[in-house]
Order: structure tokens, then C-alpha cells, then sequence
């Protein structure tokens, strides 16, 4: 059993106490992390913003040197990370997977590295200079979920130490292990106190939270749910954080009738059904043109029924369990409420232990819970519509608006449609592509703020006009 530990001022911390983090495959212990407390947090948020005074005056230039170095450094670690991350969370080696993960964390960390807010010229006449500067916040509070570990850690910490912030970073207490490895490796490259870690299983005191009202973080970054991001936004207000919240999404596909069933089904697989359907911008709802919803439907079973489930490190497995004993509970309820409701395609009944098969349910409608909840988790409802008036209302008929997709052979009608779905982002003929050049956050109750892109980057930085 490895026993991980906490960095914090660029020195390993063990606490009295620490708990178990259970591998989901196999029920086993897959690591144990340090159980920290307000003691320790107020320890880290105090070396973070010693470090900031030296952090915060290094040029442009070094940041970024030192980011890429950091970046190099990940790299190089990335199957061990991998692997852990597997044993953590349980998603697979392979497919779209752990492996893939840590490629997606790399690729985020050297783009965001190559990123830069020079000063911006405003005026400059006989009337005056005005430049617009971007400086950085403070100490940066990172909030992560057991979805994505890793690679949402990189999107959190990145952008802060490129903008010259200084970060603590609290994990889920489902997934810490590969955080605090991260974290560690980071560390053999970043001054002292630059990046911290805390950890806790949040049965007692609850770190998360702490971190929302602490005095001397400046800013929360925070993924998770709706309900819990409303919670950081008012502890938050207590000495007016700064915040970035990417929170749940319902993300509703809707295709089109002239859409092709064969080609598009692998694409509705993945968008749907990736990490097992645990992720925010996942496609959480289809909207099925009568004309060809049979055919759809048809076609994604045909995919689906092929994909291999199991211990994410069996290299042959695509699929794995679901992370935990809540989720896989309130996915077994509103996928036996839809079986009631609606007719199952594909699975439909929970496997042994947390394994739920990729489930495909047809014959629902707005107002069931399989549609209205995000399931997130491997179930789809299917919902089949006569008029795309009627789609696109379904569609944005929900308090969530991360993300969206339509599907078409016609590019230009399927954008047309896009323009009216009420989300952040929107994809044609694909679902839940992101990449580190485009901004992404969410509307209505799926978040505030945006990551990503140089619109990401300054987030993590304050404006300071110079007049001259």
C-alpha cells in the first residue's frame, strides 16, 4: 500500500491521520492521502503568499521558461500518473482513457505556457499614454473533481503560475493520489511555495469549503456541481474572491433529418459516453428527428454493444466502472425510473460491483428524470421529435447551458440551429470537443467565467490602467 504525501513550501507533509482512496474495479485500497485540517491549509495559503512577493515580480520570459520546464517535467511522468490515475479513478489505460488524459494534460500545460498578456495600448496622442496592464491576483485556490483529476488540475494551475499567481490546490478526496503525485513532480522544478497541495476526506472538517472563506485566497477555481459551486460563490463574498466556476451541464445533440446514422454514431458514442459519461460536457440528452430516429437508434447500438468494460488496467478494457458508490446509486435510480418510462435499447441493469454497461433508453421526453437530471454517468435517453421549433426549445429547456451539439450533412443549417441553443459551446457533428485555443464555460447555472485560450488566461489576472 503506497502512503502519499502532501508538498507544501516545497517540503513533503504527512499528517497524524490519513484515509483510504478506494480503486473502484476492484473495491480495493489503491492508496492512502493525508487527512489535513484548517491548521494545514492555513499553512499552505501562508507559504503561497510568501512566495507570491518573489512569484508575481519574475518577467514574462521566466514564467514562461519555468512553465515549459514544468511542463516537460509532466511529460516525462505521464504513465506513472496514468496509472494512478487508473487505479484512482478507474477509467482505462486505453481508449479515451488515462493515457489519454495525461496526453490532453500535457498538451493543455504547453499551450498554455506559449500563452501571454503583453500590455495593451489604449491611446497614445498629444492627449496622453494609456496602457492597460494584467497583473496577477494573489494566492489561487484550485477546487478539483474526481472526473478528471489530472488534467483539470493542469487547466486550474497553469494559467494561475503563467500569470504569476501562487496556487494551493485541493483534490477530491475520491481521486487525490494523482494529485499529490503531480504536485510533488511539479515541485522538483517550482520555487518553494509557487504550489501547494492539501487533502482531506471531508467527513470532518471540510477543506473545500475552508478554502472558499479563507481571507488570504484570492481567488477560487472551482469544477464540480451546481449545487456546491453556488455554496463557493457565497462563501466567496466574504472578502470578494475572484472566481472561476465550470459547473454541471445537461448537454443536449440534436440531429437533424438529413443526418447520416452510420457516420454519425460513433462520434454520438464518444460524445456521450466518454469516461464512461462522467463529464460535464458530455452529450447528456439526444434529440432524434422521427424520420431517421430508429435508424439512429439502431446504429449506436450496433456501436455500443461492441465496446469492452472492465479493470481499467486491463489493456483491453475501453470502458471501466463507475467512480463511486453515490454516483453509480443515482444513475442505477433514474435508469430503472427510465426503464419504466421509456424502452431499453441497451443495457439497462447494473453489472457487479460499480460496473454499469452503456445503457441506451428511447421513448422518453422532457420531464422525465433520465432527461431532466445529469445522469453522468454511461446512460442516454433518446428523444424523438416531429418539428426542430420543438428540438430546440427541449433542448434549452433546462437550468443548465454548458454545452451543446447538432448534428447535419448541411454545415450551414446546422449552424443556423446552433446559434439558438442556449450553451456555451456548441458542436457540429461532434460533442464535447475542447481544445486549449478556445474559450469554455457555460451559461446560465453551468458557470461563470471561462477557461481556456487568452481569454482563460486572464482570469487569473487583475486590470490595472496607467495613464501617462
Amino acid at each position: 500500500m503506497t502512503h502519499y504525501s502532501a508538498t507544501i513550501n516545497g517540503t513533503m507533509v504527512n499528517c497524524a491521520t490519513d484515509f483510504a482512496v478506494i480503486n473502484p474495479a476492484t473495491r480495493q485500497e489503491a492508496g492512502r492521502a493525508p487527512n489535513m485540517d484548517g491548521g494545514d491549509l492555513d499553512h499552505a495559503v501562508e507559504a503561497a503568499r510568501r512566495a507570491f512577493a518573489e512569484w508575481s515580480a519574475r518577467s514574462d520570459k521566466d514564467l514562461q521558461s519555468i512553465c515549459a520546464a514544468v511542463t516537460a517535467r509532466i511529460e516525462e511522468h505521464a504513465e506513472e500518473l496514468a496509472r494512478i490515475i487508473t487505479l484512482e479513478q478507474g477509467k482505462p489505460l486505453n481508449g479515451l482513457g488515462s493515457r489519454w488524459e495525461m496526453g490532453g494534460a500535457v498538451a493543455w500545460a504547453g499551450y498554455t505556457t506559449g500563452l501571454s498578456l503583453p500590455v495593451k495600448l489604449l491611446q497614445d496622442n498629444a492627449e496622453g499614454r494609456v496602457e492597460l496592464h494584467r497583473k496577477p491576483i494573489g494566492v489561487v485556490g484550485s477546487i478539483t473533481p474526481w472526473n478528471f483529476p489530472v488534467m483539470i488540475a493542469i487547466w486550474h494551475i497553469m494559467p494561475a503560475l503563467r500569470t504569476g499567481n501562487t496556487v494551493v490546490v485541493k483534490p477530491s478526496p475520491l481521486t487525490p493520489l494523482s494529485t499529490l503525485r503531480l504536485v510533488e513532480i511539479m515541485n522538483e522544478v517550482l520555487p518553494p511555495g509557487v504550489l501547494n497541495v492539501v487533502t482531506a476526506d471531508d467527513q470532518g472538517f471540510n477543506l473545500g469549503a475552508a478554502m472558499a472563506a479563507h481571507p488570504d485566497i484570492n481567488k477560487i477555481v472551482f469544477t464540480g456541481s451546481i449545487a456546491t459551486g453556488q455554496k463557493v460563490m457565497q462563501s466567496a463574498a466574504s472578502n470578494m474572491k475572484r472566481l472561476t466556476l465550470e459547473l454541471g451541464g445537461n448537454d443536449a445533440g440534436i440531429v437533424l433529418p438529413d443526418a447520416d446514422p452510420q457516420k454519425i454514431a460513433e462520434g454520438l458514442f464518444w460524445g456521450a459516453f466518454i469516461n464512461n459519461g462522467q463529464t460535464c460536457a458530455a452529450l447528456k440528452r439526444l434529440y432524434v428527428h422521427e424520420t431517421i430516429h430508429d435508424a439512429v437508434c439502431a446504429a449506436l447500438v450496433a456501436y455500443a454493444s461492441n465496446i469492452p468494460v472492465g479493470n481499467g488496467m486491463d489493456e483491453a478494457s475501453i470502458l471501466g466502472p463507475v467512480q463511486n458508490r453515490m454516483q453509480f446509486d443515482k444513475l442505477s435510480r433514474l435508469v430503472a425510473d427510465a426503464s419504466g418510462r421509456g424502452k431499453v435499447l441497451l443495457g439497462g441493469a447494473p453489472g457487479e460491483g460499480l460496473f454499469f454497461p452503456p445503457t441506451i433508453i428511447a421513448g422518453l421526453s422532457n420531464g422525465d428524470p433520465l432527461v431532466d437530471e445529469e445522469q453522468f454517468g454511461p446512460a442516454l435517453p433518446v428523444i424523438k421529435y416531429s418539428d426542430i421549433d420543438d428540438a430546440i426549445r427541449m433542448a434549452n429547456d433546462s437550468p443548465n447551458g454548458l454545452g451543446g451539439s447538432v448534428w447535419s450533412s448541411d454545415i450551414s443549417v446546422a449552424k443556423t440551429v446552433a446559434s439558438r441553443m442556449q450553451c456555451g459551446s456548441v458542436w457540429i457533428n461532434k460533442h464535447g470537443a475542447i481544445q486549449p485555443n478556445a474559450p469554455f464555460g457555460g451559461v446560465k447555472a453551468s458557470g461563470l467565467g471561462v477557461e481556456f485560450a487568452e481569454e482563460g488566461l486572464a482570469e487569473y489576472t487583475d486590470i490595472q490602467v496607467i495613464f501617462a
